[in-house]
C-alpha cells in the first residue's frame, strides 16, 4: 500500500528572481494559495497523507505554513472570521508533514535518494512542485492503482509537440491506450533521437528498489544525478508503467505558464470567476 509522498522543493527559483530571493519559489501564490500547497492535497486527495519535503537553505516559510499560526488563529476567531479560519487550520491538519534537507544540490535523483530512510521498504510517490495537475483529473489516484495492480514503479506521461520533447525525459512505451509498458527513457534526448513524443511529467510511483540504483547512478546530464537514468536501469529487472496523462496541468516553474495557471485557475472559481472574465473580455480588446 503506498502511504507517503515525496516532495522535492530543494531548488532555488532563479526564473523568478528577484521574487525569490527571499521566498521560496513554492511558497509563490497560485490564486490565494502557495504552489506547494496544491502539491500537498493532490497527494492527500490520494490517500498519501505521510509527506516528505526534500528542502534546503531558506525554506523555512515551508514549515511555517504546514505548521500552527496561534496568533492569527486567534485574530481570525476573534474576528468572527470563521472561512479565513477555517483555511489557515486545514494547512496544517490535511498531512503529518515532515522536512530533510538535501545539503548537495545534486540533482532530482540525489533528492530522492535523500528520502530513503524516512520512506524504508515500501512503494512511494514523488510529486515536483513546478507541476499543478488539476483536482478533477486524479491523476496520482490513478497511478497507485496501476502500481497496485502491477508492481514495479509507475510514470506520469503527457504527450507533446514533437519540437518540444528535448525539454522533457523522454519514454519509449510498448502497447497503446492510457497505461503502457516502459522499456526505455532518455533525459532530454534532442529531437531526432527522440523515441516518442511522450515526455515524462512530475509524477512517480516509486518501488523502493529505486534507492539501490539511485546509489549506483553516477552523475548524468548536467552533472547531476537524474532519476530518469535511474528508472531507465530500473527497467532491466522490473516493471516501469506509465500513465498517459490526457487532462489539465499547469507549469508554475516557468513565468508565463505560471502566470497562465493564475488565470485559468481563478477564472474557473464561482467566487473569482465570473468579474475576472468581465474584466478580460472589456480588457482584451483594448489591446494593440
Amino acid at each position: 500500500m503506498v502511504t507517503k509522498a515525496v516532495i522535492p522543493a530543494a531548488g532555488l527559483g532563479t526564473r523568478f528572481l528577484p521574487a525569490t530571493k527571499a521566498t521560496p519559489k513554492e511558497m509563490l501564490p497560485v490564486v490565494d494559495r502557495p504552489a506547494i500547497q496544491y502539491v500537498v492535497e493532490e497527494a492527500v486527495a490520494a490517500g498519501l497523507t505521510d509527506v516528505l519535503m526534500i528542502t534546503g537553505r531558506s525554506k523555512r516559510a515551508l514549515e511555517d505554513h504546514f505548521d500552527r499560526a496561534v496568533e492569527l488563529e486567534l485574530a481570525l476567531e476573534a474576528k468572527g472570521d470563521p472561512a479565513r479560519l477555517a483555511a489557515v487550520r486545514e494547512t496544517n491538519e490535511m498531512a503529518q508533514v515532515h522536512y530533510v534537507r538535501q545539503g548537495d544540490p545534486k540533482g532530482l535523483g540525489h533528492a530522492v535518494l535523500v528520502a530513503a530512510g524516512h520512506v524504508g521498504h515500501e512503494p512511494f510517490a514523488v510529486l515536483l512542485g513546478d507541476d499543478l495537475i488539476d483536482p478533477r483529473d486524479p491523476l496520482l489516484s490513478t497511478m497507485v492503482e496501476v502500481q497496485q495492480r502491477e508492481g514495479g514503479s509507475v510514470v506520469a506521461l503527457m504527450e507533446v509537440p514533437h519540437e518540444a520533447i528535448s525539454l522533457y525525459g523522454c519514454a519509449a512505451v510498448e502497447g497503446a491506450g492510457d497505461v503502457v509498458r516502459i522499456h526505455g527513457l532518455v533525459e532530454k534526448p534532442p529531437v531526432d533521437e527522440a523515441p516518442s513524443d511522450l515526455a515524462v511529467i512530475g509524477r512517480y510511483v516509486l518501488s523502493p528498489t529505486v534507492f539501490d540504483v539511485l546509489r549506483r547512478t553516477p552523475p548524468g546530464r548536467g552533472g547531476e544525478i537524474q532519476l530518469t537514468d535511474a528508472l531507465a536501469t530500473l527497467i532491466a529487472t522490473e516493471p516501469v508503467h506509465g500513465v498517459v496523462f490526457r487532462g489539465r496541468r499547469y507549469d508554475t516553474g516557468d513565468r508565463l505558464d505560471y502566470l497562465k495557471a493564475v488565470v485559468r485557475l481563478a477564472s474557473e472559481r464561482d467566487d473569482l470567476g465570473p468579474e475576472l472574465l468581465a474584466w478580460l473580455r472589456e480588457w482584451l480588446p483594448q489591446q494593440p
